[in-house]
């Protein structure tokens, strides 16, 4: 899975550190998910999704390969 997440940080001129608080996980997690090396939960795709203020499909992009 492909994501824009560090696309729309930049926009908001957050870190990795800054958004994993605000979401509630480690740093790590924010990278890993940048990388597309981790699959979110629904929860988290949404809670990253509401504090970069778009939506979860703009956010993450679902590939054949994905599903």
């Amino acid at each position: 899975m492909k994501t824009k997440i560090k696309e729309f940080r930049a926009r908001y001129n957050l870190t990795q550190e800054e958004l994993a608080k605000k979401v509630g996980v480690r740093r790590e997690t924010i990278s890993f998910l940048e990388k597309g090396k981790y699959n979110p939960s629904l929860k988290l795709a949404y809670k990253v999704s509401q504090v970069l203020e778009t939506t979860i499909d703009e956010l993450f992009i679902f590939e054949e390969d994905d599903l």
